[in-house]
């Protein structure tokens, strides 16, 4: 009975925190949102790929780390964009990870979905919508 009550009490206490974490179809949360325009700026300045260190120091250095609070927080969410389409990625060559005496690194590039994504994410903000910033950077 002791062992039942205090169960009771452990769920109650942590399961709320866990709650129902699903969101929209086709929503993006704030860091998928840094991650695509962190790419696409890299594209601008002409580096078509990009690998998770070098996202996580563009985030850290537009942003100020606000969003990124571990490493595997960004390989998750590049892992789920590309499962959703919004980024291809593949394995560097190995001769060239040998040659500079480093492990390979998966390449990421952003896809026309991932552009029309972050686009349409946008779009709320550029039309002066008064949306709540969570919403309107969720809202594709």
């Amino acid at each position: 009975m002791k062992n039942c009550l205090r169960n009771l009490l452990t769920i109650g206490r942590y399961l709320p925190i866990i709650g129902d974490m699903r969101r929209k179809a086709g929503s993006l949360v704030p860091l998928e949102l840094s991650i695509l325009e962190a790419a696409i700026e890299l594209v601008v300045r002409g580096a078509p790929y990009f690998h998770g260190f070098l996202i996580a120091k563009e985030i850290k250095e537009r942003e100020d780390a606000r969003l990124l609070t571990a490493h595997g927080t960004l390989y998750k969410a590049l892992d789920r964009m590309q499962k959703a389409g919004l980024l291809e990625s593949e394995w560097e060559d190995p001769v060239a990870a040998a040659g500079e005496g480093r492990p390979r690194r998966r390449l990421y590039r952003v896809t026309a979905a991932g552009e029309a994504a972050l686009a349409t994410a946008r779009a709320p903000e550029r039309s002066g919508a008064t949306l709540k910033p969570e919403t309107a950077r969720a809202t594709l």
